[in-house]
């Protein structure tokens, strides 16, 4: 089985300020999204190993995407996400977002020690998703606790996915709740 990506693109977002103050640096957040064929569509298959193995070249492009619009920065966290058309099951999108996928995107931003949080359902054209993001190497760096919000006005079809990896170069603006820092855990790595 081969997925087939009907359109690809990447959505960016550049956050300078937030509630009147400045940041120093400022957050910014890539979304990539492939909307893919979903060979299931329609009908119940038992086993959906083929989609998962074939979902590692959907990685590749994922990361090629996502890095292209996210320019030179550091990524430190991720997260992931998928909304399948309304003749698909959610089962579908789960199979397109296992760690066989994950794992070429891991490679192309230089590691990812920790889960990547994700979010999947059932939708239409328009149908909003929050990708959840936590850090990329550290689940309990809280600063990192963020989402982006995507809505797709022309995607998915019934009979397609919109997969989406979103990254992002720091934690939330303004974060001040406490916990372990992205400091801590580069300095713990270096040492492990």
């Amino acid at each position: 089985m081969t997925i087939h990506i009907r359109r690809s693109f990447a959505i960016l977002e550049e956050r300078q300020e937030e509630a009147g103050k400045r940041a120093a640096q400022p957050l910014r957040r890539v979304a990539a999204v492939a909307v893919v064929e979903n060979p299931f569509a329609g009908r119940y298959v038992e086993d959906l190993k083929p989609m998962i193995e074939d979902s590692v070249a959907l990685g590749h492009e994922m990361a090629r995407i996502a890095l292209a619009a996210f320019g030179p920065h550091e990524v430190q966290s991720y997260g992931k996400g998928g909304i399948v058309g309304v003749a698909g099951e959610q089962e579908h999108a789960n199979a397109l977002l296992t760690t066989v996928f994950a794992n070429p995107i891991r490679d192309a931003i230089g590691g990812g020690d920790a889960w990547i949080s994700s979010f999947t359902k059932v939708g239409g054209p328009g149908t909003p998703i929050d990708i959840p993001m936590n850090h990329k190497d550290e689940v309990y760096v809280r600063s990192h606790y963020d989402g982006m919000s995507i809505v797709l006005p022309d995607a998915p079809m019934p009979d397609e996915v919109a997969v989406i990896f979103c990254i992002a170069n720091r934690g939330r603006l303004n974060a001040r709740v406490g916990g372990m820092t992205h400091e801590e855990v580069v300095a713990r790595k270096k040492k492990g």
